[in-house]
């Protein structure tokens, strides 16, 4: 499926496939857009000096490029495939992945509502797609989420797009991490640092795991559906075990990075 825009704009980065590879540079098009042919010029293929454009791309390979310039009126879309990092190369392929997976989903919900696919776009998907930039975005949020947008998700469609969601879609988990110090020089020290750590992993909305690194150390590991819940729920955690810990004389230190 293409953009909702015709043309990407500067800065955005792009899947593209090569086409054809030149001596002052390569010819792709643009997976997300229709297909539209994009060029990477030589100066823009490597930092370095490019001495055979084999090394770095070939025909058919799938590659992630920077928008340079566009020029709508003539069709033309400037590329650079050296102002894309690895991290950035393989996030864009990922989400790439995932709407092309979505596209199927929205396929499903369709034929269960006896619609084409065209129809499902039009009446909801196009709108989901304009809200979340991304329609497996969408299918998450419905996988995920009880009460959901009343404006967003509305109509006899909803139903059927949650049941596809939640049967087909598992959201990203985020996972962060803490360094947890817990002393006692109590006799039973030993099982109040026990009761302790078991304080910090009880949690009825997210994953807390605490992992031993040394004595006095442990590592405390949450896994939620976002950062900010996660960041909350750790913090909790750590607040659970420390006010049990000091509540029996012992002393609770708690760093994000190991020192």
């Amino acid at each position: 499926m293409a953009r909702l825009n015709e043309f990407p704009e500067p800065g955005d980065l792009v899947v593209c496939t090569v086409k054809n590879v030149r001596n002052f540079g390569g010819f792709v098009s643009l997976e997300e857009y229709d297909q539209k042919e994009g060029f990477i010029h030589i100066t823009e293929i490597a930092s370095g000096w490019v001495k055979r454009m084999s090394d770095f791309i070939r025909e058919g390979q799938r590659v992630v490029c920077r928008v340079i310039e566009v020029n709508p009126s003539k069709g033309h879309i400037d590329l650079s495939l050296k102002k894309v990092n690895e991290h950035q190369k393989r996030e864009t392929i990922q989400d790439w992945k995932n709407e092309q997976r979505a596209e199927k989903l929205l396929e499903i919900v369709g034929e269960k509502l006896g619609k084409d696919a065209d129809w499902c776009y039009e009446t909801f998907a196009n709108k989901l797609i304009e809200y979340f930039d991304s329609l497996y975005i969408a299918f998450e949020e419905a996988a995920v989420n009880d009460k959901l947008d009343k404006k967003l998700f509305k109509g006899d469609w909803v139903d059927t797009f949650k049941e596809i969601a939640v049967d087909n879609v598992t959201p990203a988990m985020v996972s962060i991490d803490g360094f947890l110090e817990l002393t006692s020089h109590a006799p039973d020290g030993i099982e109040h640092i026990r009761k302790a750590l078991l304080k910090a992993e009880e949690s009825k909305d997210v994953d807390i795991e605490v992992q031993y690194v040394g004595a006095p150390k442990y590592r405390i590991v949450v896994k939620a559906n976002d950062y900010k819940t996660a960041e909350e729920e750790l913090k909790m955690a750590v607040d659970r075990a420390s006010e049990l810990i000091e509540r029996s004389g012992g002393i609770a230190k708690f760093n994000r990075r190991e020192k």
